[in-house]
């Protein structure tokens, strides 16, 4: 068995998040975000073909999925099931370090609602493919074949 060892600045970064898909390394069938998101931000709703798993370190986050509000804090999981609308906003005192697993080679996001301008979360992902494109450029890496 290969294992791929990723160091943190070859994973594209959004600004508030370190991005790591699968099908980048190896073909490994999952891809996560490392987050860290700052007070008041969070994606606009959205959702995916697969389940996502939201693993929150510190800090609260205020999940809604469907027309169902939760809250979350450190040491809690929570799942949104595939095709669940669903979004987040840090609703804690501090910035939110999670950890939000797609459970998919590759992320694919379809997004329900127009983006907010404070932290621009919602285009992590475009913005995460862009930086690896650029990696791979600036390294003379093959891309990988999708």
């Amino acid at each position: 068995m290969t294992h791929v060892i990723v160091a943190k600045d070859e994973r594209p970064h959004s600004g508030s998040a370190y991005t790591f898909e699968g099908y980048l390394h190896g073909g490994a069938n999952v891809s996560f975000f490392l987050s860290d998101t700052p007070l008041g931000g969070g994606p606009c709703l959205h959702t995916h073909p697969y389940d996502e798993v939201f693993v929150v370190q510190e800090s609260e986050l205020t999940f809604t999925a469907w027309d169902t509000t939760v809250k979350a804090e450190g040491g809690q999981i929570l799942v949104a099931p595939a095709g669940a609308p669903h979004k987040f906003v840090n609703s804690g005192t501090s910035r939110a370090r999670h950890i939000d697993i797609h459970t998919s080679r590759r992320m694919t996001t379809e997004w329900l609602e127009g983006p907010k301008s404070d932290d621009g979360n919602e285009v992590r992902v475009r913005e995460a493919r862009i930086a690896t494109q650029q990696l791979r450029l600036e390294r003379g890496t093959e891309a990988v074949r999708q």
